[in-house]
């Protein structure tokens, strides 16, 4: 099944809904005023209700009518499609998306590790953004004011416009991947713990595994035990923001923060 693409759908139409005035509705040929109670708002409320609880593959123009207890052909007086769609989605998420204003005279790793930790928590209240390739975002108030905001974290470090920008991708790259394998850890779990899966698998391993052959894979891995997310987010958070560190530091002999 293809991936849902971000930017895929008419772009003067998602600009037009992504800046609308509030309250504005877009116009509808041919009938006297919008139905009461619904509104571009309400249809982007459900969808993201809707993919919330039952994951992005259930979100169709047909199951959001009915939940919304219209015909699809009502809905396509709202938003041209789903593509559309999904941009008004993924723009209103980031807006609501949590901005805690830095501290007085706060560390740039505390600034960028509160980026880090906030879109986290965006992922895991919105799981299907995380399906949801991104790669050319809709420039709507909620994408430019997210993108404002983690900017922030990286000015006046030491570091270019350009290498900002980079630096931001590759902290929310570590993001992603570490909000899809937290997803699919959630997945399995819901259908057999790790507890349950050890105790069927345990006793096979320990009479197919050759310590002797494998002697750090049986170390470590029994060291481990089952994946734990958070360990893993601690760990690769560390990394990014020491391998950052060690770029900025190279810089200290450097006349001052560079454009």
């Amino acid at each position: 099944m293809a991936k849902d693409r971000s930017g895929a759908g008419d772009p003067v139409r998602t600009l037009e809904l992504l800046w609308r005035e509030p309250g504005q509705e877009p116009a509808r040929p041919g009938r006297r005023g919008p139905r009461q109670g619904l509104s571009v708002d309400a249809v982007v409320v459900a969808a993201t209700a809707l993919a919330d609880e039952e994951g992005p593959a259930a979100l169709t123009m047909r199951a959001l009518a009915q939940r919304l207890g219209v015909t699809p052909m009502t809905l396509y007086t709202y938003v041209p499609g789903k593509a559309e769609l999904l941009d008004l989605m993924l723009d209103e998420a980031y807006r609501r998306m949590a901005r805690r204003p830095p501290g007085d005279r706060e560390p740039w790793q505390d600034r960028v590790a509160r980026v880090a930790d906030d879109n986290r928590e965006l992922l895991a209240r919105h799981p299907w953004i995380a399906d949801l390739s991104v790669t050319r975002p809709p420039l709507g108030p909620g994408v430019i004011g997210k993108y404002e905001y983690e900017l922030a974290a990286f000015e006046g470090i030491g570091l270019t416009d350009t290498e900002m920008d980079a630096a931001l991708t590759h902290l929310l790259g570590f993001v992603h991947v570490n909000a899809l394998a937290a997803a699919d850890t959630a997945a399995h779990n819901s259908r057999q713990s790790d507890e349950e899966w050890w105790a069927v698998s345990a006793p096979l391993l320990e009479r197919a595994m050759d310590p002797e052959r494998y002697p750090l894979a049986g170390r470590v891995g029994t060291t481990v035990g089952a994946y734990d997310p958070d360990t893993v987010w601690s760990f690769g958070l560390r990394c990014v923001l020491d391998g950052l560190a060690r770029l900025v530091d190279s810089r200290m002999g450097d006349s001052g923060p560079r454009r």
